[in-house]
């Protein structure tokens, strides 16, 4: 009889144990899924990061080229007035060496210029800023790529049914928009620039 009495204790305890066994392993997935959306969430924040690190260094290049090309053309302008005072000029035999002279001093201003901008030499700078701003615009389209990939991991899974669902209901969590284009872009992309 001992033992029919200890088969029923068994018999709730363990159906008890059976019963309750769900409910842990459910609140185990329900942080596991907690952690996850924190963690995901820290990773898209980073790659937003990246997108502006490298919009902030192309801004940065294109201000450097913008202040080249005005010294390039302020540097240009006073060269060709000086060449082309010295072409208008009527030269003779009498008048040859004061030209000459008006040339060396136009050179004379020249070269030490050139020497001050080293940049402007063949407008190197410009090309190699422009090369950089594409370099850039390729890694920022790649980072958008990657927020876009993880932005669409997040809205899919917060629609994962059960856990991650429930989880991202309880925390208010939404679906996040894509990095897209404004529309003035989108329809200067669709116009002629050349």
């Amino acid at each position: 009889m001992g033992n029919q009495l200890e088969s029923p204790e068994r018999v709730a305890a363990i159906g008890c144990l059976l019963g309750i066994l769900p409910g842990v392993i459910f609140i185990f997935m329900k942080i596991s899924a907690r952690n996850y959306f924190m963690q995901l969430e820290q990773r898209i924040q980073a790659e937003a990061s990246n997108i502006d690190n490298f919009l902030e260094q192309r801004v940065q290049i294109l201000q450097n080229v913008v202040g080249i090309v005005d010294r390039a053309i302020d540097l240009d302008k006073d060269v060709m007035k000086a060449v082309a005072a010295l072409r208008g000029g009527k030269i003779s035999d009498t008048n040859r060496s004061d030209i000459n002279n008006q040339l060396n001093v136009a050179c004379g201003r020249l070269f030490p210029q050139v020497e001050a901008y080293p940049e402007l030499k063949a407008h190197q700078a410009i090309a190699d800023a422009m090369q950089q701003n594409n370099y850039l615009q390729r890694e920022i389209t790649a980072a958008r790529t990657v927020y876009n990939s993880r932005v669409t991991q997040w809205n899919t899974d917060i629609f994962s049914w059960p856990t991650k669902m429930i989880v991202a209901a309880r925390q208010g969590y939404t679906t996040r928009i894509p990095f897209t284009i404004s529309a003035e872009t989108r329809e200067m992309a669709r116009s002629k620039f050349f």
